[in-house]
Formats: structure tokens, sequence, C-alpha cells
């Protein structure tokens, strides 16, 4: 086998990908550490699937190129696939098998040997929580079951590096939770994850997040860095209007960004305190009383729109000073 040159199990240099005259990746590179979490966030369109699959070896890239355990992803993509998991969106289970079925089918897949597939299976059934429900059709499981047992499936072959391209997407929160536990467990195995998410607080969990937008990887950081990063403050505001308050503020002096988060605004201003008293009084002489205001912290949504909205201007600033050049 390979090897996989010092801790990095995933590396990525200059990767892009077009379709037609679409851009779907815009020389990326990152790398990710054995035993990692890695979190891809990114709005649809970002181009999340497209960089897993050219990291699991699916697909070539136009330019750049990827190593994943030390396996060139384009001249060594079938040995690659021996040692790895890959779980995609739709995951290929068969609706008319059983749970049990289906297991044994990936183990037929990855040639698994059957003195170690009956070995195997019952800790598999165990550790998704899976064992009472083997001889029930995958076609009527639950959202959340189905993806246990993708997983699982994905599993069969106890790959080094486990790729989930958005894993938990329309599941229940109760399902997700412990989906995650099972994640968790699989980090203490020191199995290297990457995944790709909508759910901002499923970044949280990871050890460092990768923020990708229009095909540009604009930020690789732990959770807490990407905050620390943050430029601005952050006040939040409750007012009697949620929707008039945001357009107010939105023309407030100083106001960078306004973001709408449930019951309040998140809104970033240079500081806090200096800001709160003139975001009051602007939205008191509206009469949009009662107006609660408080500082708070960023989170990895405000990172990631204060981001996107840089490169925009930055991009806007470039085609500025093209055109009068």
């Amino acid at each position: 086998m390979p090897e996989t040159g010092g801790v990095y199990e995933i590396e990525a240099r200059g990767l892009r990908k077009t379709f037609g005259p679409r851009v779907a990746l815009r020389e990326v590179n990152l790398t990710v550490r054995r035993g990692e979490a890695f979190a891809l966030v990114g709005p649809d369109g970002a181009g999340k699937t497209t960089l897993m699959r050219l990291l699991v070896g699916i697909m070539d890239p136009d330019a750049g190129e990827a190593r994943v355990l030390g396996y060139d992803t384009v001249a060594q993509a079938e040995e690659l696939k021996e040692h790895i998991g890959y779980m995609p969106q739709r995951f290929g289970l068969y609706d008319d098998l059983t749970v049990r079925e289906n297991l044994l089918f990936y183990f037929d897949l990855y040639c698994v040997p059957r003195a170690v597939r009956e070995e195997r299976l019952p800790g598999l059934l165990a550790f998704a929580g899976l064992e009472p429900f083997q001889d029930r059709l995958a076609g009527q499981l639950s959202g959340g079951m189905r993806q246990k047992l993708g997983l699982i499936c994905a599993l069969s072959h106890r790959p080094r590096v486990l790729f989930l391209d958005e894993p938990t997407f329309g599941v229940d929160p109760v399902s997700r939770r412990e989906f995650w536990e099972i994640l968790q467990r699989l980090l203490q195995e020191g199995i290297t994850i990457f995944l790709s998410t909508a759910y901002l607080d499923e970044a949280e969990r990871s050890h460092r997040v990768g923020l990708l937008h229009d095909g540009r990887l604009l930020a690789v950081d732990t959770p807490e860095g990407l905050k620390a990063a943050f430029q601005g403050e952050l006040v939040e505001v409750r007012a009697a209007d949620l929707r008039r308050a945001r357009e107010l503020l939105e023309q407030g002096p100083g106001v960078r960004q306004v973001l709408t988060r449930g019951d309040h605004l998140s809104v970033t201003v240079p500081r806090a305190q200096e800001a709160a008293p003139g975001l009051r009084r602007l939205l008191t002489d509206a009469g949009l009383e009662p107006v609660e205001l408080q500082p708070a912290e960023p989170g990895l949504e405000d990172c990631f729109v204060q981001l996107v909205r840089r490169q925009g201007r930055e991009a806007e600033e470039g085609e500025g000073s093209a055109a009068t050049t």
C-alpha cells in the first residue's frame, strides 16, 4: 500500500472541474489529517458533491491532482476503492431486500471472505442499533434507519477513510443525533471522516470546516478559528416587527450585515457596545417597541455569509479594475 506522506490521509492540489461553460470547482487545495472529521459546508451548487466524487475516484479533474491514503485518485482509482467507504446522497440500498440481505450484498460487492462476514455482520448490526430490524425490508425503514443501514454497508469492508455526502439530509433531529453518535465512535476507532453537510450545527461537531461557495474554498479552519477570524461584533436584536426592523437596520449607520435567526436578528457592527444605542433609537423611533438588544458571539453562519459577501465585493472590484484598464 502507498505511503500516505505523513499525517495527511487526503491531499488535493489545484483541483478544477468544469461542466461545459459552468465551473464547478476552482483550484481547490486542502488536506485532511488522519483520524480527523472534516466537514465541507456550502449551499446547493457550491461544488460539494463534485469535490467528493473527485476525491473518491469516480470522476477525474480537469486540472490538479488528489491523493487519498497515498493513492492517486485518477491513476489508482480502483486500488483506492478497496480502502475507502463512500456514502453518496442516494445510497444504493435495495428496497426489496432486508436489512441483513443488503449488508450481505455489500459484503459480496467488496469481496469480504465468508468466514469474516459471519463474524462481522452481528457487530455492524449492533453498532447501528439495527439488530431488531435485520429482517425488515429496507423499503419499510424510516429515513434515519435507512441512513444507518447505508452507513454500515459503506463500512462493511472496514475502510480507513469514510466519505459521506450530506448523510443526514432530510433526517429528523433525533436520528441526526444518533447518526453523529455513531460517527463519534468511528472517530475513536481512528477512521478519518470527510463529509459534506448543509447543517452548520453538524459542522460544529467536526475538527475542521471548509467553507465552499461557487466552487471556491473560501476558508478552512477549526470552528473556533473561523469564528475568531470574524470581522466585527454581533448584536442580537428583538423587535415587534422583525421584517420592518431588518429593513431599517440594513440601512443603519455602521451596520455591515443583518441575518434573520428565528425570533431575532443577528446584526454585525464594528463594536457592539458603541452601536447598540443608535440601533435601539432607530427602531424605537419607528415604533417597533418593545426592542431588546444584547451582544452575541458569531456562529458559523455569520462567518460564512461574511466570507461570501467579501468574495462578491472583491469580484466586483476586480471587474471594475479590469474595465478601467
